[in-house]
């Protein structure tokens, strides 16, 4: 709904395939989804889909498709990058590998791996400093908004200079906790993924930001 409701305000009809995750591979990555001008690889949890996920983000940011990413979509978006541009081994989360070399994703602070899993997600509306100069301050055109979460692991910190040396910029930023809330790779017409949510709070005449400025780019980018 959030997709057609940054439709409305392009005057534009969105249509929307539905790709299942579990079955994009590397090799038919490119038939699946060939013809779209746009990918969003939602939010979620568990790995099932998970490598099906990464190559579709791989396949927007290669081939310079507009991309939005949600919450696990932004994880998979960074452990992506890890893995095919940083040649980090092992890249992953650890809600996925708890022993992994390279946890790019990892509990969120002062939790660990034996905490009761009742009652740990960040929940409700967060406050996200947004960085002038970036795309994320385009869409939203201000420096500090608040968006929903649902969502219990985070971008782990001390990857942050290592992907900021690399081109990724971490646009917004939660102020009270220093967490990433929004990443995105300038050297694409559009690649935005957020930590939030940002579907929980677009509505049918007022379209989340993030939505309407990844309907524009694909409407820019239609083929």
């Amino acid at each position: 709904e959030a997709l057609r409701s940054a439709g409305y305000a392009l005057d534009a009809d969105v249509k929307i395939h539905w790709i299942k995750a579990m079955d994009v591979t590397k090799e038919n990555v490119a038939s699946l989804l060939q013809g779209c001008d746009g990918i969003l690889v939602p939010g979620g949890f568990g790995e099932r889909g998970s490598e099906g996920k990464k190559e579709a983000i791989r396949f927007a940011r290669e081939n310079k498709i507009p991309y939005l990413g949600i919450c696990f979509g932004m994880q998979l978006a960074m452990i992506e990058f890890a893995e095919n541009v940083l040649h980090l081994p092992e890249a992953n989360t650890t809600e996925f590998n708890p022993n992994t070399p390279n946890p790019i994703v990892d509990f969120l602070h002062d939790q660990y791996s034996g905490i009761d899993m009742g009652g740990t997600l960040r929940l409700g509306a967060y406050d996200c400093a947004i960085k002038e100069g970036t795309l994320a301050y385009e869409c939203y055109g201000k420096s500090l908004v608040r968006e929903r979460h649902r969502h219990r692991y985070e971008f782990n910190n001390r990857y942050r200079e290592m992907f900021e040396a690399a081109g990724v910029v971490f646009s917004g930023i939660n102020p009270q906790q220093n967490l990433v809330e929004i990443v995105e790779i300038p050297d694409h017409p559009f690649f935005i993924a957020s930590q939030f949510h940002p579907e929980f709070t677009s509505r049918p005449m007022r379209a989340n930001p993030l939505f309407y400025g990844f309907i524009r780019a694909s409407l820019m980018e239609k083929k």
